[in-house]
């Protein structure tokens, strides 16, 4: 079964969008499975309002750059086509959500909330119960997950979301995963049947990893044994080291 998830960003006017702040940008990539399938959804978006200053400094948007894009409305279908189903990824979602939602109502066309078609995965509350009491910024997970930012000098929404989808899979161990709901992993034993295998049947095809792969596979170790403060379990078996010290 195909799991579908889009990281989702946003950029604003503004911080709160009861004062009248809008959305400028909107970007997001699909995950198929835990891994980029390099289809992606990105506007900048016409507010009809001033930027504050405040807003500008943190993600070098202009009310210029903006003055020919196309508004709220012309994308919002294309937008909720696009992740419509999907379980979206979001840090701090609050933020993000609260700013959709209230584009929505601004249409005035019966949408209702984002979480009607979509589930929710927020990163920053997730970040807090596996760092409790340290900074969780997007930037401090970066670091803590050895991501590289180093072109994030200012906050960019597809950027951000590209750089959230590799954070969000190294916070979720790297791997991946089997996607099974716990209510959907009920083997009834008294339907196990036996299967005689044949011995004259051909040998497993054994596929090595490439030297390439190693490699990645060593750096992915690294960085599992520098966020867990040098507990990487796979590393100690790998190098031979007492596993229980």
């Amino acid at each position: 079964m195909q799991v579908r998830q889009i990281v989702l960003d946003t950029e604003t006017t503004g911080l709160d969008p009861a004062q009248g702040h809008r959305v400028i940008e909107i970007g997001c990539v699909e995950l198929i499975n835990r891994r980029l399938t390099g289809k992606h959804f990105h506007h900048y978006l016409q507010p009809d309002r001033e930027i504050d200053a405040g807003a500008m400094e943190v993600h070098g948007i202009t009310n210029a750059f903006l003055a020919d894009k196309p508004r709220f409305a012309e994308i919002c279908e294309a937008l909720l086509s696009f992740i419509k189903g999907a379980e979206l990824i979001i840090h701090n979602a609050s933020f993000d959500l609260g700013f959709l939602n209230h584009e929505l109502r601004l249409l005035g066309k019966g949408h209702g909330p984002v979480t009607d078609i979509c589930r929710i995965l927020d990163t920053l509350a997730m970040a807090r119960q596996l760092h409790p009491g340290q900074r969780n910024t997007l930037d401090a997970l970066c670091k803590r997950y050895g991501i590289d930012n180093t072109q994030r000098t200012l906050h960019g929404a597809l950027l951000d979301a590209e750089i959230l989808a590799d954070v969000y899979v190294a916070m979720t161990g790297g791997q991946v995963a089997l996607a099974l709901e716990t209510e959907t992993i009920r083997v009834q034993t008294d339907t196990l049947v036996g299967t005689q295998v044949s011995a004259d049947r051909p040998s497993l095809t054994i596929i090595r990893a490439t030297a390439q792969e190693r490699i990645a596979h060593a750096h992915y170790l690294e960085s599992l044994d520098k966020s867990s403060g040098g507990n990487c379990l796979w590393k100690r078996l790998e190098t031979g080291s007492d596993p229980g010290r």
